[in-house]
């Protein structure tokens, strides 16, 4: 039978290509809890627009570079979760007080 299914014993959790990919997997890593901590804390506080704001666009960015150099379906999917949550904790933190603090 031409397409027997087999195992996929090879690879990591992130890499369906039996390939390894540090560098997408550490951006994977890094959007996610810049995501995390952005959207919580734009959540739980009004207080810490600094660190959402700060958090989220940075999030964005290396969202955005990761989608861009990324190989597999579940990298680009975890990525996609980390964008946006910070997106929405960017935005928030933006409504409650933007990146200075009303310095600027």
């Amino acid at each position: 039978m031409a397409q027997a299914l087999r195992p996929n014993t090879v690879g990591g959790l992130f890499a369906t290509d039996g390939k390894p990919h540090p560098l997408q997997d550490t951006l994977l890593a890094v959007t996610l809890v810049l995501g995390i901590t952005s959207f919580l804390t734009a959540v739980i506080d009004d207080d810490l627009h600094l660190l959402s704001s700060w958090t989220g666009l940075v999030g964005i960015l290396t969202g955005a570079y990761g989608q861009w150099i990324s190989v597999t379906t579940r990298e680009r999917f975890g990525l996609i979760l980390g964008l946006g949550a910070s997106g929405v904790g960017f935005f928030l933190g933006m409504a409650h007080g933007g990146l200075f603090g009303g310095v600027f």
